[in-house]
């Protein structure tokens, strides 16, 4: 991105996953090797194959938003609008003003579904005497069992509107719909808003309620989940021979992006610059990927190439879901990319501690991109004991490393063959 003077860069974080709320309480989860994956406990998940997860025990989105606000929001448009008031906060910005016409807001998610309760009320009340849903009941008596509000809280990007709301943000926007890349695209595109001059910040990245009823009983014969659930938080396992399947995991990731002259005249924190984004498509059937996972290779480049950048990086926030041929295309991909770089790469995934984010995990990497370039210290793989044949490069097993990355890159891809690189750098 250096085709024009303005420079993008990450003021703010705002995490909340399994490990914590907060990138702090996150980043501390993920340097002690600690793990947010346990049974699943908001439902009963015996019905499924998959019955783990990482979910976020003791939200409290009243701390985020007012009751009225919250009748309208389902549990990841709330995990949305908790991760968009830590970041705007951890930016230093003034979360109570107008932020207004120079502030943008890119925002990625999965959803798919509004809260639950008020439909499956209004389809028992119209059962017959055989249990069965009888439509004609259901058409009369509706309109008494289901508010207006359902309709307006099931929209796809109604977080948007209320982190708009709360912050007065009113300049560029975009909603992404989604899985993985759904989030890093819209960090990757809220950076282009403030490189062009259309914004002179942006909250941008992704959520999800992944581990929700619906999501998981969507995912759960497509083979893309672990069912190794005896192992607990040891059946999440990138790159290893043992490898079965993602665990999901709830949770939400945003960024504050600032244009950096304006950010250093109000004296705001740096973690990195963004300097390049790049997507791509394997134009495969889903959900198995490209054997040489063709689309992220392109977005690595294109990502590499707007940085106006050699091949060397040093870390790479990997997606690494775990599936037997979704992490051997993506190590191809960074060979393809990268060339004899890849092997000089340090290469970690955090889902094994945070879960799977899905809409929301590709603005987690950028997010542990942005933490690894601030801090120098590179998170582990954790659960890679021994790699599986065609994952040879240095996925970071064992412990975290000191090792001072200068450039980074944050990668993501999803479940229809879509994939997003962004690229950063270290600002020291």
């Amino acid at each position: 991105m250096t085709d024009t003077a303005h420079r993008v860069v990450v003021t703010g974080l705002g995490v909340l996953t399994a490990l914590g709320e907060g990138m702090a309480e996150t980043w501390s989860g993920l340097l002690e090797g600690r793990s947010g994956i346990g049974p699943l406990r908001a439902y009963d998940p015996s019905p499924l194959r998959t019955r783990i997860g990482a979910e976020i025990a003791g939200f409290d989105p009243g701390a985020y938003a007012s009751r009225r606000t919250l009748r309208m929001l389902n549990r990841g448009d709330r995990l949305a609008l908790a991760g968009a008031s830590l970041a705007v906060s951890d930016a230093g910005l003034d979360g109570t003003g107008e932020l207004g016409y120079r502030t943008g807001l890119f925002l990625g998610g999965n959803k798919e579904m509004p809260r639950m309760e008020e439909l499956i009320g209004a389809v028992g009340a119209a059962r017959d005497e055989r249990g069965r849903v009888d439509l004609a009941t259901l058409g009369r008596t509706a309109s008494s069992q289901i508010t207006p509000l359902f309709f307006v809280e099931g929209l796809q990007p109604a977080a948007a509107f209320h982190i708009s709301a709360k912050f007065g943000i009113r300049g560029a926007n975009a909603f992404f719909a989604g899985t993985a890349d759904a989030g890093l695209a819209a960090v990757g595109h809220g950076a282009r808003a403030v490189r062009r001059g259309e914004a002179d910040v942006v909250v941008a990245g992704g959520y999800d309620d992944a581990t929700s009823w619906w999501p998981m009983s969507k995912m759960d014969g497509l083979g893309v989940l672990t069912t190794r659930n005896e192992l607990g938080d040891a059946a999440f396992r990138p790159y290893d021979v043992a490898r079965s399947g993602s665990v999901f995991g709830e949770g939400a990731a945003l960024l504050v992006l600032e244009e950096r002259e304006h950010a250093r005249a109000r004296g705001a924190r740096i973690y990195a610059e963004i300097t390049g984004y790049g997507a791509g498509n394997d134009g495969v059937a889903p959900p198995m990927p490209d054997p040489r996972a063709r689309g992220l290779s392109r977005a690595i480049g294109n990502a590499l190439r707007t940085a106006g950048r050699g091949v060397r990086t040093d870390y790479i926030a990997a997606h690494g879901c775990a599936t037997p041929l979704g992490d051997v295309s993506e190590t191809r991909a960074l060979h393809d990319a990268l060339g004899g770089a890849a092997e000089a790469a340090e290469i970690s995934s955090v889902k094994p501690q945070t879960g799977h984010l899905v809409g929301g995990a590709g603005a987690l990497n950028a997010a542990v991109t942005a933490m690894a370039l601030h801090t120098g210290v590179v998170p582990a793989t954790r659960n890679l004991e021994t790699p599986g044949s065609g994952c040879d490069l240095d996925y970071v097993p064992g412990d975290p490393r000191d090792s001072r990355p200068a450039t980074a890159l944050a990668l993501a891809r999803g479940l229809e063959g879509q994939a997003v690189a962004v690229a950063m750098d270290g600002v020291r």
